[in-house]
């Protein structure tokens, strides 16, 4: 494992969660900028929701603080936390990377969405035409709905606890993309029909979780996805590849959002 050599120069770059336990961007972006010399630290910041604000504040006036990436429970409140969205984030409505700019200000965009469809298109995987559930429709969930319907989805059922979240960003996608069929759901929707299901929850993250959808409804040769990094294998990837369907995992996502990231907080990585 790389060995970083922290000095008083170091830019400091952050990932702020609640918990940090699963987070993988350290690992992930801390042996990338060992291996290209970048003198640059990604550290994680467990904050709590009811302390977001008073921490990002610290934050900005830190002037060897560069930027963020911001994942549960944080992407839709840090957007209106920003200064100034960038099109993919103002469009979603939520952000996962955040650069700091030399006058103080935060500018926020959203990668999640073309980091998964990105991710996903290298192992194997063409949205176009393609019927899809995606399970949730929170933070991660807007991101990859817009960048679903953008590789050419036919149609993307939107299945969330609160069917009103579904619908109201259903609405905003099929805005967006008039040629992809959108609509939301009970998050208890049946899965059988559909050429992939997307897990955008939280649900698997935590030893005990309930599934995110009844795997014995899928339907023959339905490919099931994940977000989810840690852990690599879910439950939910587990009993779907014991029933033969096609599974992909949640890191390849990742991979391709610290090259996007990279760029946009004025640290670019090698591809």
């Amino acid at each position: 494992m790389p060995t970083l050599d922290i000095t008083g120069k170091t830019a400091v770059y952050g990932i702020l969660a609640h918990p940090t336990d699963h987070v993988r961007a350290p690992q992930v972006f801390n042996a990338a900028y060992e291996a290209a010399g970048i003198d640059a630290v990604l550290v994680p910041l467990d904050v709590t929701p009811e302390n977001l604000a008073t921490v990002v504040e610290a934050l900005k006036v830190t002037r060897n603080f560069h930027g963020l990436t911001v994942t549960v429970p944080h992407k839709v409140a840090m957007a209106d936390l920003c200064d100034e969205l960038a099109p993919g984030g103002e469009r979603v409505g939520s952000v996962n990377a955040i650069r700091f700019t030399e006058d103080g200000r935060m500018l926020g965009d959203n990668f999640d969405g073309k980091g998964y469809v990105t991710g996903m298109r290298k192992a194997g995987f063409d949205f176009a035409g393609k019927k899809v559930l995606q399970l949730g429709a929170g933070g991660a969930g807007m991101s990859i709905a817009f960048s679903v319907a953008e590789a050419g989805a036919a149609e993307i059922v939107l299945a969330n606890r609160t069917v009103a979240k579904a619908e109201a960003l259903g609405q905003r996608v099929q805005a967006a993309f008039p040629g992809t069929s959108v609509s939301g759901v009970a998050a208890d929707a049946d899965p059988a029909g559909y050429d992939v299901v997307i897990n955008t929850t939280s649900l698997g993250l935590h030893d005990g979780d309930a599934l995110p959808v009844d795997v014995d409804r899928l339907s023959a040769g339905t490919a099931v996805s994940e977000i989810i990094m840690t852990p690599v294998h879910t439950e939910l990837l587990k009993r779907a590849e014991a029933k033969g369907h096609p599974i992909y995992f949640g890191k390849p996502m990742l991979d391709e959002q610290i090259k996007l990231i990279g760029a946009f907080m004025g640290c670019p990585l090698p591809d």
